[in-house]
């Protein structure tokens, strides 16, 4: 059994936390993630650094040659592979589940089921036909680089501070093995992707930095109220709903 490890950062946590959240071929020391578990969870805004900088700098090498709303087509569906469409699925699961059901049992029961419902296919439409929207705006406007810096550091540290207010929903499933971040974790991811976004964005930031304490408050509530906390789904919906708001804010103030 791995020895726990109480320190508030490690450099470890940045493969792991790639490592969870990607699919990039990253090698990770499992036996240090194991023992740091949801401590790493500061280090998730990094992955949406990571991810801006890898689909953000072909598509700057390829604005010449492609129309904006083509090359945001090709960011979205980059973002979508590297990620495994893991926030996706979150947030069809969570559409599904949360409206689906009657009672807490049974919309957990429906989140696991790898099916997908009406909810769920309604959800995906919206959520990736809004962020496409987004993406050719601030593509127009040449801004990808900055606004997706500051969009994916932000939506994953709702996911932090998410996963720190509320308790488990169940007792398997993914954000059960991870664990749940202290308040120095969640305080230090959102310390961080706020800084970053500030730099990147500038004034716009703060506008983005509310958005996404809104998208969290709003799924923490609604979770909270409907299955009694979160789940892996539940920050999956996070994520994707927060990085649709602020690309749609970021669209609309500097346009």
């Amino acid at each position: 059994m791995a020895k726990s490890d109480s320190g508030l950062m490690s450099l470890t946590d940045i493969p792991a936390a790639v490592g969870l959240l990607t699919r990039l071929p990253v090698p990770v020391n499992v036996e240090r993630a194991t023992a740091r578990g949801a401590k790493a969870a500061w280090a998730y805004p990094l992955v949406g650094l990571v991810l801006a900088l890898l689909v953000s700098l072909p598509a700057w090498a390829l604005s010449d040659l492609l129309p904006p709303a083509i090359l945001a087509a090709l960011v979205l569906s980059a973002l979508v592979v590297l990620t495994g469409a893991l926030h996706e699925d979150g947030l069809a699961d969570t559409a599904d589940g949360l409206w689906g059901g009657w009672e807490p049992a049974r919309r957990l029961e429906i989140m696991k089921d790898s099916q997908i419902g009406s909810y769920g296919v309604i959800a995906l439409v919206l959520s990736l036909l809004l962020r496409w929207m987004g993406l050719t705006a601030v593509i127009e406007m040449d801004l990808l680089l900055p606004a997706l810096i500051a969009v994916a550091m932000l939506s994953r540290a709702g996911m932090v501070a998410v996963m720190t207010a509320l308790p488990n929903a169940r007792d398997g499933g993914l954000s059960k093995r991870v664990g749940r971040p202290d308040g120095r974790a969640a305080g230090l991811a959102v310390l961080l992707a706020g800084a970053i976004a500030l730099l990147s964005c500038g004034g716009a930031a703060v506008l983005l930095i509310l958005a996404v304490a809104m998208a969290a408050l709003a799924v923490g509530a609604v979770a909270k109220a409907k299955i009694g906390g979160q789940t892996g789904d539940i920050l999956g919906a996070t994520q994707q709903i927060s990085e649709t708001l602020s690309l749609l804010i970021l669209a609309s103030v500097l346009a």
